[in-house]
């Protein structure tokens, strides 16, 4: 018997892929689920191939040309709106900031964290128009309602950003600032925020991005901004100043992009542009 033969004799057989039953149910779930959904919202599919040729329509209409008349109303309901957004980020950065702390393992009590994750979780389940409907009674239908429930909003995300954050922090700068002899104020000032501070700067510009957006939708129920002008003008067919609303929306919201995205990476990274490969 050859070299060859032997070889081929003693080499033994792939082993088989092991099967996994969990994964497979898993997957066949998910692909379940997608069907009834499908299924569930009552699709027509005739209208969806109507899509494309309704776009194609209704972008002539908005902007072949634009309504130059209404830049000035555009402006200032696009104005409005970010003015929502900040108002309502700042005002949940000040409520989330210390709440953040408290509900960090590394920081607050087992009896203190929970009940306030648990807030957060709630209202991060409650969407920021559902929030605006709830406060309509007290505040009336302005943009300070619209303000207010973004706010809200904010807390429950920028909450859970935070603790999570903090909790993600490096050990040994806490513990040299114990070893040193410090507070538990000055553990948290100079061996944990100094850590964190970079990444929860970050998280508020990012969940300002977020909040210029909301405010938009917050409009459709009355609470001024892009959103009430939107509404008034799509009403009365007036195509246009539509369009219009939309140049100046997609402008300024990259215009607060580019700047906003610019700021995190000088914080977290530490330079203005692009990451540079050498």
């Amino acid at each position: 018997m050859s070299v060859i033969d032997r070889t081929a004799r003693v080499t033994p057989a792939r082993p088989r892929k092991p099967r996994n039953p969990l994964r497979t149910a898993v997957w066949a779930g998910i692909v379940a689920l997608f069907a009834l959904s499908l299924y569930g919202i009552e699709i027509r599919w005739d209208r969806l191939l109507e899509l494309p040729q309704n776009l194609v329509r209704y972008a002539g209409l908005m902007f072949v040309p634009p309504d130059v008349s209404a830049l000035g109303k555009a402006v200032s309901a696009t104005i409005e709106s970010v003015q929502m957004a900040w108002f309502g980020t700042v005002l949940g950065i000040i409520v989330s900031f210390p709440l953040s702390f408290l509900a960090a393992a590394n920081i607050g009590p087992l009896w203190l964290r929970w009940p306030l994750r648990v807030v957060f979780a709630v209202i991060r389940a409650v969407p920021e128009v559902v929030i605006a409907i709830l406060i309509l009674s007290v505040t009336g239908l302005t943009a300070f309602t619209g303000a207010l429930a973004i706010a809200i909003g904010s807390v429950g995300t920028l909450g859970k950003w935070g603790y999570e954050a903090i909790e993600g922090a490096e050990k040994g700068p806490i513990e040299a600032a114990r070893a040193a002899g410090g507070s538990t104020a000055q553990i948290v000032r100079w061996g944990l925020w100094t850590d964190v501070a970079p990444e929860v700067f970050a998280f508020w510009l990012y969940r300002f991005e977020i909040n210029v957006r909301a405010s938009a939708i917050l409009g459709l129920i009355g609470a001024g901004g892009i959103g009430s002008m939107l509404v008034d003008n799509v009403q009365y067919r007036q195509w246009g100043a539509v369009g219009m609303l939309l140049i100046v929306v997609v402008v300024i919201t990259v215009i607060i992009d580019q700047i906003s995205g610019r700021v995190r990476r000088r914080i977290i990274d530490g330079h203005w542009g692009r990451h540079r490969t050498i």
